[in-house]
């Protein structure tokens, strides 16, 4: 993936993870996580995001209706 605006987007990323070079740099984080076969945190909510669970199992549960 080409990343040519690497604009930080701090503001509306949900990822909790304080560590992460990749922040708000929404082009980067969906390709490290495309290369990892993870999704980004911005497709959880905030109780699945709070996991760090980001395999497809994790999402189709967090995505699941009660």
């Amino acid at each position: 993936m080409n990343c040519e605006n690497k604009t930080r987007n701090s503001g509306r990323c949900n990822c909790t993870y304080s560590g992460c070079p990749r922040h708000g740099i929404c082009c980067e984080c969906i390709a490290y996580h495309n290369r990892m076969g993870e999704f980004p945190a911005c497709q959880f909510s905030k109780k699945g995001e709070s996991t760090w669970d980001r395999s497809f199992e994790m999402l189709k549960k967090d995505r699941e209706k009660p």
